[in-house]
């Protein structure tokens, strides 16, 4: 599932397409994904301009002239094509919504699975979604730090890996930027989550690291997938990646001799070092 990076690399392609612009039309080629859409949905966004193109952990959120927000998901599979005026191409098997815009320009979503979602929310409703409102400090914010990451893992019995996949302590991370944190920390994901901080909350040296790690993990991958969105595999780190997928193989760290390994952790693969993550 696209994490983090992932999704702001999408937020950057659209926003100099969307954000200002008019959405002329709206064309829905099914009824539904993960959920069926809202009631009168391209009637509502048809004909709106594009206030902002924003991202909340994993969720795209275009706010429209109307005061409403479309709050998109991409599931596991869904990406978006941009294509300009003159640049149009053949229609795919599993392109499930068009955007087109007043400039000429078409935005379409693709989902094979159809495990992304699009809403639209009011004003009055945008706080009060059940996912957002819960939604933890963004990991890039400078309100981040150790000492949040020590408060929010305070006294938690779960482990390392639990906690930081709970969006509730940091939106956007998943299973991938998860372990390769872990790795750069030097920490175990079966750890204690609540090692990390003192009886009383304040920051062990081991939450900063970690979160340190985090904003390093999120940084390069965003770098990464700026330059290669256009290829998935590619645009998600994967040649980047310094433990996860990386099971047998040497630890990439310079002078560990440690070989990779693989666990399961709440129905996930886990992949660490056991030589330097203590």
């Amino acid at each position: 599932m696209p994490e983090l990076p992932e999704v702001e690399a999408v937020r950057r392609s659209l926003q100099p397409v969307m954000e200002g612009g008019r959405i002329e039309r709206v064309v829905l080629r099914r009824p539904d994904l993960r959920a069926p859409f809202p009631r009168r949905f391209a009637s509502r966004v048809a004909g709106q301009t594009v206030r902002t193109v924003n991202r909340r952990g994993k969720y795209l959120l275009v706010e429209l002239s109307s005061g409403d927000t479309l709050v998109m998901h991409l599931g596991m599979s869904g990406s978006f094509r941009v294509a300009i005026v003159g640049d149009e191409r053949d229609s795919l098997v599993h392109d499930h919504v068009v955007f087109r815009m007043a400039s000429g320009a078409t935005i379409t979503f693709n989902d094979p699975r159809r495990f992304g979602s699009m809403q639209l929310l009011s004003r009055e409703d945008l706080p009060r979604h059940q996912t957002l409102a819960r939604l933890g400090p963004e990991p890039l914010d400078r309100e981040f730090d150790g000492a949040a990451l020590a408060r929010a893992c305070r006294r938690k019995k779960t482990s390392l890996k639990a906690a930081l996949s709970d969006q509730r302590v940091v939106a956007g991370l998943g299973n991938i930027y998860v372990c390769e944190a872990l790795h750069r920390a030097r920490l175990l994901p079966r750890r204690r989550a609540g090692s990390i901080a003192t009886g009383a909350g304040a920051p062990r040296e081991t939450a900063h690291r970690l979160a340190a790690a985090i904003k390093k993990v999120i940084n390069d991958a965003l770098a990464g997938a700026a330059a290669e969105q256009s290829d998935r595999e590619s645009a998600s780190g994967a040649t980047r990646f310094r433990v996860y997928d990386r099971e047998g193989r040497r630890c990439l760290r310079a002078g560990c001799r440690g070989i990779v390994r693989r666990i399961v952790q709440s129905g996930r693969a886990t992949f660490f070092c056991p030589v330097c993550q203590k």
